[in-house]
């Protein structure tokens, strides 16, 4: 049976992919937490097996936006935020490139989903990787980064189940 629809699938004229073909570019993104980690090495696993570029993505939301939660926020420079956080990424990044994997890294001044969304648009992804971080109770009625991605993403999405 099985070489019947793997037929059907070719006769229909559906590209088939050899596994390196599949995907170009993999977006991942990471706070640094013990799931995001997950996420990412699952991630740069398929990017190893395809020889695939991999995206890390932190997303570096603005200081300000917390600022009517907590009231007032001492001024703060973007550029020393965005240097925290490509200092956070740049030894997994190494660890990573040091398997074969090329990887570039991405730092957005955005809320998460925002910036995993945006770098896979800009780079034209073929897949965004995350964790399923609230995914379960309240967080999924209210609104967690596997679910807005899922719904915003301009392609394929993977949900790494990183409990």
């Amino acid at each position: 049976m099985f070489r019947t629809v793997w037929a059907r699938a070719r006769s229909q004229d559906r590209p088939l992919s050899s596994g390196g073909d599949m995907y170009q570019d993999i977006v991942v993104g990471t706070d640094g937490s013990e799931g995001a980690t997950a996420a990412v090495e699952h991630a740069a696993e398929l990017a190893r097996l395809t020889g695939s570029t991999l995206h890390l993505v932190q997303g570096c939301g603005s200081p300000v936006l917390a600022a009517p939660m907590y009231g007032e926020m001492p001024a703060f420079d973007q550029d020393e935020v965005v240097k925290a956080c490509l200092a956070e990424l740049e030894p997994m990044a190494g660890r990573l490139g040091a398997t074969g994997i090329d990887v570039r890294l991405h730092v957005v001044p955005a809320a998460a989903q925002a910036a995993l969304c945006d770098v896979a648009e800009a780079v034209n992804a073929n897949l965004i990787v995350v964790g399923n971080r609230g995914m379960t109770g309240a967080r999924r009625l209210l609104g967690s980064v596997p679910n807005s991605v899922a719904h915003r993403a301009p392609c394929s999405v993977l949900i790494v189940h990183t409990n």
